[in-house]
This record gives C-alpha cells, sequence and structure tokens, in this order.
C-alpha cells in the first residue's frame, strides 16, 4: 500500500514538473517573439541571456536565507546527533579541570590568594604527571597509630630509627612495593579528636591531608566511638578508599578480637567492604621472661600489608586518577567561589554607591509625593553594571525590565510602604519637620536600593535565574536580611552622615524665611 501511496505521488510530482516546465518555456518563447519586434534580430539573444541571469540572481537572492537557514538546522541535528567530546580518561578529565582553574585565576585580583590557588595548582599538576601513591594514616593520638607506621616501615624497609612520639606536623615516607611501578607516599598525620584549639588546628591538618590521599588508613583501638564515628563518616564521604584498622588486638582475647571486627563490620556496613576491616597489633606488649630480658613479639601488621598490597595492585591506577580528578575539581571550586566572592564584593560596591548617589539627589531636589517604586527605575543602570561584572552585557531595554520587575515585586509585596515605616520608626531625630521628611524620604529610597541591588546581585550570580521560589522569593530575602537590627543599625549610622548631616547643614546656611502676613 504505502508503495503504491510513493509511485503515486512521484508520477503527480513528473506531471507537475512537465507542466511547470512547459508554461517556463511558452514564456520563454512569448518574451523572445515580443523582443524581435522591436529589437533587431541580433540583440534579441543577449537581452535573454541578461534577463535569465537577472531572473536567476533574484530567485537565488529571495531563497538564500530559506537555504542557509535548512543548512544550519541540519548542521545542528549533526552536532546534537553527535555525542560531545567527552574526556577519554579520568586524567583527562583532571587536566581540563586544571585548564579551567588557570582560566578562573586570571580573573582573580587577590594576589595572596590566587598565588595560593596557583601553587596548589600546581603541586597537583606534578602529582599528575608524576601519580605516585599517597597512603594517609589518620587516628586518634592513644590508637597507636604512629607506632602502626612504624610496624608497616620496618616490615617494608627493613630497620627503623629512634621511635616516634607522638606526630605534631604531617610526616612523609617514600618507599617501593614489589610489583608496583609507582612509589608509594606513606603520611603520618596529627592525632585527631584532641582537646584545645591546638588540636583542633592539628585536626584540620589531618583533613587536609586526606583529602589528598588515593587510600586512606583510619586507626582505631576498640568499638568507634560517637566522634571517631563521625570521623569515619566524613572520609567515608569522601569518595575515597578507606581502610578501618583494629590495633592493639594483643591487648584482647582472640574472641574479644573477632567481636570487635565484627561489630566494626556491621558499623560500617555500607560505607567500606567487610574485608578492608583490618586486625594489627603495631607494638604489642612485651612478655616477662624468669630469668631473662622480656620478650619482645613482632609487631602484627601481615594482614595490613597484605590488604593495602592487593588493593594497590588491584585499583592503584583508578585510586590515584579518581584522586587526581576529585582534588582538581574541589580546587576548581574553591578557584571558582573566590572569583564569586571578588564579584559579590564588586557588585555590593556598586549597590553602596548608587544607593547613596539616589539619595543625594532626592535629598537636596526633593519631588512632592514621589512614588519610591517609581524612583527605583533609576537602578537600570546598577543593573547593567553588576552584570558587566559577572560578565554579562545586559541591554538597557533588558536592565529596565528587569529593574522594572523588582520593582513591581517591592511594590506587589508591601515592601515600599514597609520599609517607608521602617526607616520613619528607626529614626527619632529632633530635626524640623521638612528636614524630617525628606531625611526620611532619601533614606528609605537608598535602602530600597539596596535591596533592589542585592537581589540583583543573586540573579546574577544564579547565571540569571531567580530560583525556583521566583524573584519574589529572592527581593523578600534580602528585605528580611536588610531589616535585621544589625544590618540597618549599621545603614543609619553610614545615612546619618550621608544625608541627615548634609540636611541639617543646608538647612542652616538657608537664608530665613520672610514673615508671613
Amino acid at each position: 500500500m504505502k508503495l503504491r501511496t510513493r509511485l503515486w505521488l512521484i508520477a503527480g510530482l513528473a506531471v507537475a514538473a512537465l507542466v511547470g516546465l512547459g508554461m517556463v518555456l511558452q514564456l520563454v518563447n512569448q518574451l523572445t517573439w515580443q523582443l524581435s519586434s522591436f529589437l533587431p534580430y541580433g540583440l534579441v539573444g543577449p537581452v535573454m541571456a541578461i534577463i535569465f541571469l537577472g531572473v536567476v540572481l533574484l530567485v537565488a537572492q529571495l531563497a538564500w536565507p530559506w537555504i542557509t537557514s535548512a543548512i544550519n538546522r541540519r548542521n545542528g541535528r549533526q552536532a546534537s546527533a553527535r555525542p560531545p567530546t567527552a574526556a577519554n580518561t579520568t586524567r583527562e578529565a583532571a587536566k581540563q579541570n586544571l585548564e579551567a582553574i588557570e582560566q578562573t585565576l586570571e580573573r582573580v585580583r587577590d594576589a595572596v590568594e590566587r598565588e595560593a590557588l596557583k601553587q596548589e595548582r600546581e603541586r597537583m599538576q606534578e602529582e599528575l604527571e608524576r601519580g605516585d601513591l599517597v597512603i594517609v594514616v589518620f587516628g586518634a593520638g592513644s590508637s597507636g597509630k604512629t607506632s602502626l607506621i612504624r610496624a608497616l616501615l620496618r616490615e617494608l624497609v627493613g630497620k627503623v630509627g629512634a621511635a616516634m612520639g607522638s606526630t605534631d606536623q604531617s610526616q612523609r615516607y617514600r618507599l617501593r612495593l614489589k610489583g608496583l611501578q609507582r612509589a608509594v607516599w606513606l603520611v603520618d598525620t596529627p592525632g585527631i579528636l584532641e582537646a584545645g584549639s591546638a588540636g583542633h588546628e592539628r585536626e584540620r591538618l589531618s583533613r587536609q591531608q586526606a583529602s589528598k590521599a588515593d587510600l586512606l588508613l583510619l586507626v582505631v583501638d576498640g568499638d568507634l566511638r560517637a566522634a571517631e564515628m563521625e570521623v569515619f563518616t566524613t572520609l567515608a564521604e569522601l569518595g575515597k578508599r578507606l581502610i578501618l584498622v583494629l590495633n592493639k588486638c594483643d591487648l584482647r582475647g582472640e574472641r574479644e578480637e573477632q567481636r570487635l571486627l565484627e561489630l566494626l563490620r556491621e558499623r560500617s556496613r555500607g560505607k567500606i567492604e567487610s574485608a578492608d576491616v583490618i586486625p594489627a597489633s603495631a607494638a604489642p606488649q612485651s612478655l616477662p621472661m624468669p630469668g631473662a630480658r622480656p620478650l619482645q613479639p613482632a609487631p602484627e601488621v601481615e594482614a595490613l600489608l597484605v590488604r593495602i598490597a592487593a588493593v594497590l595492585h588491584a585499583d592503584g591506577e583508578n585510586l590515584i586518577a579518581d584522586n587526581l580528578l576529585l582534588q582538581c575539581r574541589q580546587l576548581n571550586q574553591s578557584s571558582r567561589d573566590l572569583l564569586a566572592e571578588q564579584r559579590r564584593r564588586d557588585g555590593e560596591v556598586v549597590v553602596d554607591r548608587n544607593m547613596w548617589i539616589g539619595a543625594g539627589v532626592l535629598a537636596i531636589t526633593p519631588i512632592p509625593g514621589i512614588d519610591l517604586l517609581g524612583a527605583a527605575a533609576v537602578n537600570a543602570q546598577m543593573a547593567v553594571e553588576i552584570a558587566k561584572i559577572y560578565g554579562i552585557s545586559l541591554s538597557r531595554q533588558s536592565a529596565q525590565e528587569l529593574a522594572l520587575s523588582v520593582g513591581r515585586t517591592l511594590a506587589g509585596l508591601g515592601l515600599v510602604k514597609g520599609g517607608v515605616g521602617l526607616i520613619t520608626a528607626a529614626m527619632s531625630l529632633n530635626l524640623p519637620a521638612l528636614v524630617l521628611s525628606r531625611a526620611i524620604q532619601a533614606i528609605t529610597a537608598a535602602w530600597l536600593t539596596r535591596v533592589a541591588g542585592l537581589s540583583f546581585i543573586t540573579y546574577f550570580e544564579r547565571d540569571q535565574d531567580w530560583g525556583d521560589g521566583g524573584v519574589a522569593e529572592v527581593v523578600r530575602q534580602h528585605y528580611d536580611l536588610s531589616r535585621r537590627e544589625g544590618v540597618l543599625k549599621r545603614f543609619l549610622e553610614v545615612a546619618f552622615n550621608r544625608v541627615v548631616e548634609p540636611l541639617s547643614e543646608r538647612e542652616r546656611q538657608l537664608p530665613p524665611r520672610p514673615p508671613q502676613d
């Protein structure tokens, strides 16, 4: 049935084409006959060629927009059908993030912060090229973490120097594991869960080191306490491979050891693999020997070493790549946050300038019965300046529409009237009635300009999107924030210096009014 329909369609098109061709030939013959009636025979051909060329050019000019549009649509379909070029590997994705960081840093003005991020980026670039494996060891000061590192080093590199004490700073040890082409860094971190400001600072340093690790070891000496459980959950949520080490197994019997291991595996279910909960005895207690020196048993860390080796052999490359990508994304986000904070500060400067300029104009030349919503229309220029800070070219018409939208929202929510009442109630000044009226008018306009300007900043921070709650939610949020006691108090202090005092001084300088009969 479909074939028959297609054949009929082809036949119809062929007939229509023949009819059209016949009409064109007939038109050409008639035109040739008309031209030959008043032109010499030798000129008919050239004139017909010129007419034909003109018709072709006219048709081409009329059809060209349609042709280009069709080509663009076709190219667009092909581009959308072709999947975007994705990073071939996780390392390639990390490189792309580092390039994005470099572009962001070029726009950061603060030299100190820019240099810190630049150094961190260079460190990550070196790690990306070198690709050593990093194992970071976590644990409370009483868990025997440092003793465990000492036992691991002795097993891997032989004799170790004098016994290590408690760790105040991170210490790194570079070594080689048999069968691994990459070197391994073993990083000892300061103890966690220690009281005092120094303890909190050491814990912050430890968490910072954890963010750079390919593999994490959390050392405990018993069941996970509430504070340790919080640390464990935080580390597990970093998206890195984590091994939970139950140390000091020599201090308890075999049954107690098995009970604790099962308890830890139950508590860590869903966060790490059961096989990643490992027993160890880093510094076994010495055994008394009658008539001889006490016997010092060797550390029992073989199970932990076997598990570390198995993890690094099986997943080492993926751990490195995933960790580098995670670090690159975190650094990229830090640089973007830094740029966002810089833009917000610049935007607030623009808001501050515009609101006091407007207030000054109103204070000097008040408009009787002024509608503060109408006065807010001048915020269009402020919107243009803020948009420029965020790298957005905003037309004058779009800025006016944006400012009008915020102004209507202020009025619709009753915030214009509320702002007048709020400023009036807050200003308990002993001033002449006219000065006080002008001051209230100017300061209220400045305060509402502030609300509108901060709303613009939020709008551009969100890539020109008001969010789910729309413009009303954003405006209401900044209105409520601006009316807080501390914020409003600081605003009124500045307003007194910028508006009230100049108005009072101007009133004193005016000549006395003539008496009225």
